[in-house]
Formats: C-alpha cells, sequence, structure tokens
C-alpha cells in the first residue's frame, strides 16, 4: 500500500513527537523527495526533531510494498485474530510495529507500538480499546470480547530503516441468530379467508438472517394473494444485533386440517435451524351430515341399535335431529341415538339433520332380521306301521332360511316323506332353520308300532360242523319276543329299526320239525322248518360216498387206455414205414415187406376191438 504522509502526523510532531512518528516522517520526507524532489516543509520544532533523527538515518532510497485488503471474520463476543501479512512481516532492520485503525469519521487512530528490540508493546488506545488489545509474537493483533463496534478496518504498519509498509486487514464479526419461535399463533383459520396465521422471531444476529416459512416441510411463497408475509428488521440500539420478525397471513382450506406450518431461519454461520410443526383448527360450516348404524353387520330382534350422525364442519353443530318414525328427536352434543331391543317393527329408514337445515340429513336403513319356525307334530309322535304321517313346517323370516333336516343326529338330503310308515322311519327327527344371526330348531320323535311279522326262517350248519344253527327273522314293534319249540346250547338276538334277528344253535339227534313264534303286546306270528338229525346225514354222506369212486376210477382207466393205445399205433406206424423202405431193393424183401403189412393190420384190428 503506498505511504502517506497525513497531516495528524505534522500535527502530533508539532509538540512532542514521538520517535515512531519521527521516522514515519523522515520516510515520507524521502519518498515525496524521489518522487517529486520536494518535501513537506516542517515548523522550527519540527525541524530541530527531524534533524536530530536524521543523523541516526541513512538517505536511502526504500520500497514501499502494497497489497489488497485482507479480510477477518471473527464471532460475537470471542476473541478477533488479525493477522500482520499473514506473518511475513519482519525484515532484517524492523524498527517497529505500529498497529492502528480506522475511526467512524474516517480519521485514524493509534492503537500500540512493538518496538523490534523490546518485548512488550505499549498500548497507546485510550478509547475502548485500551483494556482489549494485545499483540502476538507473529504481530497479530488480539482483540477481546468482539462487538458490532469492531467491524472496521485495522492497519498494521511495518518500520525498517529502508522501508514503511502498511497492511490494511477489514474485521467482520458475526452473531448466530437466536433459535426461531412462532408467535400470536391463530387459535383457528377460517375456511377460503385470509387469515394471520402467526409471527415467526429469532434476534440478536448479525447478519440479518432470513426467515422462510414452511408448509408440511415445503417452501410458502409469497402470492399477496392466498399467501402473504411481511418480513421486519430491527436493530438492537446498544449491541447493533439485528431481529428479524416475519408475519404471514394464509388462505386456508379444508384439506389444511392435517397440515402442519413450521418457520425456518437461515443464517451464514450455520445450519438452518427450525420450529417444532404447528397444526391449525380449520373453521368451515357443515355441508354434509352423514349417518351410521351400529352394528353395522346383521341386527337381530333384541339388540341394541346406536344410530350415529356426524357432520362434516368444523366444530361440529351442537344439536342434531333425528327423525325416529315420523318423529322429531333433538339430541345435543353428542349426535348419538340409541334404539334398545330393537323388533322387526322397527326395521325401516331413519334419518338425521342439522337444527336449523332439515335439507342437510343424512340417511340410513335398519333392517331387523327375524324368524319364526313351527313345526307339526312335535314331541313323541305314535304312528302304526304302514299308516302316512303328514308333517307341516310354518316359517316367517325376514329372508330365506336355510333349512336342514336330521334324523338321530345324520344328516337328511331333503324333508323325509312318511306317505307310508315303515319301521326304519322310527327316530327324532331335528328341523333347523337359519338367516344370518339367528337360528331356529324344532323336532319330533316318530314311533311306528305293529304285529310282528316273520319274514325269513333258515337253517345252517356251524363253521365246525358239529351243529345247528337256526335263524329266525322278523319285523315289529315294539320289539317282539321269540320263542322256540325246542332248546338249543346257544341262542342270540338283535333288534335295529323294527327288525329283529334270533339265532338258535342245535345238536339233532333225530329229524325235528322246529317253530319260531314272535310276539308283542300287538300280536304275533310263527313259522316251522324242517331239520334232520346229524347221525342221518353223516350215514348218507358215507353211501354216497363208493358210488362216487367207482366212477372216478372208471374215469381215470378210460383216459389211461386211450394213452396206451395210441401208443401202440404208433411204434407199429413206425416198424411199418422202416421195412417199406427196405422193399424197394429187392422184390423178395418187398414179399416180405407185404407179408408183415398184413400182420400189422390184423394186430391194428384186434386191438381196437
Amino acid at each position: 500500500m503506498s505511504v502517506m504522509f497525513h497531516s495528524s502526523r505534522l500535527t502530533s510532531l508539532q509538540t512532542s513527537p514521538s520517535r515512531e512518528d519521527v521516522y514515519v516522517w523522515l520516510l515520507a520526507k524521502k519518498k515525496n523527495f524521489l518522487e517529486n524532489g520536494t518535501a513537506p516543509s516542517p515548523t522550527p520544532p519540527q525541524r530541530l526533531a527531524l534533524l536530530l533523527a536524521e543523523e541516526r538515518l541513512p538517505w536511502r532510497s526504500s520500497t514501499c510494498s502494497a497489497s489488497g485488503m485482507q479480510k477477518v471474520i471473527s464471532q460475537y463476543g470471542e476473541t478477533i485474530i488479525v493477522p500482520c501479512n499473514n506473518g511475513d512481516n519482519k525484515p532484517s532492520d524492523l524498527i517497529f510495529t505500529k498497529w492502528k485503525y480506522t475511526k467512524d469519521d474516517g480519521s485514524s487512530g493509534d492503537l500500540l507500538v512493538k518496538q523490534a528490540q523490546k518485548d512488550d508493546a505499549k498500548v497507546s488506545a485510550t478509547d475502548g480499546y485500551k483494556d482489549r488489545i494485545n499483540i502476538t509474537a507473529d504481530s497479530s493483533l488480539l482483540i477481546t470480547k468482539a462487538t458490532l463496534g469492531d467491524q472496521r478496518v485495522f492497519t498494521c504498519m511495518v518500520v525498517s530503516i529502508n522501508n514503511l509498509n502498511e497492511y490494511p486487514v477489514e474485521v467482520e464479526v458475526r452473531k448466530r441468530p437466536s433459535a426461531p419461535e412462532i408467535k400470536n399463533k391463530a387459535s383457528q383459520l377460517e375456511n377460503d379467508k385470509l387469515t394471520p396465521l402467526g409471527e415467526c422471531v429469532t434476534a440478536d444476529a448479525n447478519p440479518p438472517a432470513e426467515i422462510i416459512w414452511l408448509k408440511n416441510n415445503k417452501t410458502l411463497l409469497n402470492d399477496n394473494k392466498t399467501v402473504i408475509i411481511t418480513p421486519n428488521i430491527t436493530a438492537d440500539p446498544v449491541t447493533g444485533l439485528f431481529s428479524t420478525k416475519s408475519s404471514l397471513q394464509y388462505t386456508a382450506g379444508k384439506q389444511d386440517m392435517t397440515s402442519q406450518f413450521a418457520c425456518l431461519v437461515r443464517h451464514v454461520t450455520g445450519p438452518d435451524q427450525v420450529t417444532a410443526p404447528v397444526a391449525f383448527s380449520i373453521h368451515y360450516p357443515t355441508e354434509k351430515v352423514n349417518l351410521q348404524v351400529v352394528p353395522a353387520s346383521t341386527v337381530k330382534e333384541g339388540d341394541n341399535v346406536t344410530l350415529k350422525c356426524q357432520a362434516d364442519g368444523n366444530p361440529p353443530p351442537t344439536s342434531l335431529n333425528f327423525h325416529i318414525k315420523g318423529k322429531k328427536v333433538a339430541v345435543t352434543g353428542s349426535g348419538v341415538y340409541t334404539l334398545s331391543g330393537v323388533t322387526r317393527a322397527d326395521s325401516g329408514e331413519y334419518k338425521c339433520s342439522l337444527p336449523d337445515n332439515d335439507k342437510i340429513e343424512g340417511t340410513a336403513t335398519v333392517t331387523v332380521t327375524y324368524l319364526d319356525l313351527s313345526l307339526i307334530p312335535s314331541g313323541r309322535v305314535l304312528k302304526k306301521y304302514g299308516e302316512p304321517l303328514e308333517v307341516k313346517v310354518e316359517k316367517n323370516s325376514s329372508s330365506e332360511p336355510t333349512v336342514t333336516w336330521t334324523k338321530n343326529n345324520s344328516k337328511l338330503e331333503k324333508q323325509p316323506d312318511f306317505s307310508k310308515l315303515t319301521y326304519s322311519h322310527a327316530g327324532l327327527y331335528v328341523c333347523e332353520m337359519s338367516v344370518p344371526g339367528i337360528k331356529r330348531s324344532a323336532s319330533f320323535h316318530l314311533v311306528v308300532e305293529g304285529i310282528p311279522v316273520i319274514t325269513r326262517l333258515t337253517k345252517q350248519r356251524s363253521t365246525d360242523g358239529k351243529n345247528k344253527v337256526l335263524i329266525c327273522e322278523a319285523e315289529g314293534s315294539p320289539q317282539p319276543n321269540v320263542q322256540w319249540s325246542v332248546n338249543g346250547t346257544n341262542s342270540e338276538s338283535s333288534y335295529v329299526n323294527g327288525k329283529a334277528t334270533y339265532r338258535l344253535t342245535v345238536v339233532p339227534s333225530m329229524n325235528l320239525t322246529v317253530t319260531c313264534q314272535v310276539a308283542n303286546n300287538l300280536g304275533l306270528d310263527s313259522k316251522t322248518i324242517n331239520v334232520s338229525s346229524l347221525i342221518d346225514e353223516h350215514t348218507k354222506e358215507k353211501q354216497d360216498l363208493p358210488e362216487d369212486e367207482d366212477k372216478a376210477k372208471l374215469i381215470v382207466g378210460v383216459v389211461v387206455g386211450l394213452i396206451v393205445a395210441a401208443a401202440v399205433v404208433g411204434i407199429i406206424y413206425w416198424l411199418y414205414m422202416k421195412r417199406r423202405q427196405g422193399s424197394w431193393k429187392t422184390g423178395e424183401k418187398e414179399m416180405g415187406t407185404s407179408e408183415e403189412s398184413k400182420k400189422l393190420e390184423e394186430n391194428s384190428h384186434r386191438q381196437d376191438v
């Protein structure tokens, strides 16, 4: 930077110039003389002081270096470190280093001087810097407790025997703003109406902070219609720190019932700061009413039904009208009406509406499910075998029911037909009907009675062949009792669906006629069967056995005879053919052969006979 000799320097020299001022003036004198051939004219006291100083300084040319303005950024309240040419500030012929600053009026103010041959610096400042400044080993200026008043230019002056260099440094003091806060929040927002939502405030910042409004984490932009954002920046008269306030006016809609609003503070000192999200209640009139039936599923007779009327306005209306079977019932607060112990007569359409506008209404239909079942006959039913039985089922239901028949807990494919009763029809019959949510059942126990009838009477040998087993099968109800005309070694009986089976094991020693008689309180029936003795059967079997054996032997003999005859004929034929082949050579042999052939034919004829 070019060296300038200020009038303030001359002023200080007029009275009691310091040694540093004398050096500065002399260097300026040399500079002007070398460049312009002239030098400033000192007053007599100045001249005397300069003459004394010039005796100690060599008269040589000097070069003043120049550099661009350096800038230092410091944080508010911390210590400012102002470098002097980044540490390159100690030439070999250094005399002293001096720090000065530019005052608010543009004049220069001294801070301190550090002689090269001395360890301590001399503080020359008399204002607020007096107790806040110091110098480091590399000639950097230290300013404690930084304030916004320290935002100015500080100059490091390096004076050597041959030169004078100045290194100005601009200082900027920054202060991070306080955390943002939303104040004067609206209690609610009006639908489709521009309403002040709140004010976002942050304080004590330098430079001023920027405030951004967010809706659902997205930036709200000022359109001066539905969104109006008004910023305001003020400075503290004492500290000079800035406060920023941003007021938001917003036009809300129903969709903003779930919207989240926040404000963000952005500053050069660091990451953004964001307030906690805030939700607002949106007020809008009721446009639609909805009526709900609880439970929404099947409602059957005897249930309690709750009617819930809901309006889409915010806040909801404090009272509603329920239209119950042509009557208007006002309900305050809950918007709920209960039908207790409903019956089928409660089925129908229900309504609810606003108290001041019946046209805004909600409707719902209540369907009460019911089922009545009547079965004829019922209880215990006693019928005769072969008679018909009419079964009549009567039902009354809210919808077509599902019908199921069972007999003795076994499912039937359809309703049973009793046009002609048999014993197998007897049993417990249950008719079950169901509609959604309801089941009904009715039953009757059918008993079929009849005179017992023997359907079959048979006999057979036991598995070991030593006994005879008589089997008497009968039908009848109540269960018939059996009576045999003979005694047996063992008797068994079973009775299922009106069918009885009786078994009697006997050992007859002679031919018998056996009677089976069955009877119940309605009548009786009997049948007989002839049973031969086991002795007669064994004798007959032995007499029949020889005749059978002779027939078997005869058959075997005939088969063997035929096989032997066939073999003999085969051998004779083979001999005949062999002799005939020899007769081709001599007539004698042919004659012999002819005779042999005749003998063979005769033998063959005898065998056939």
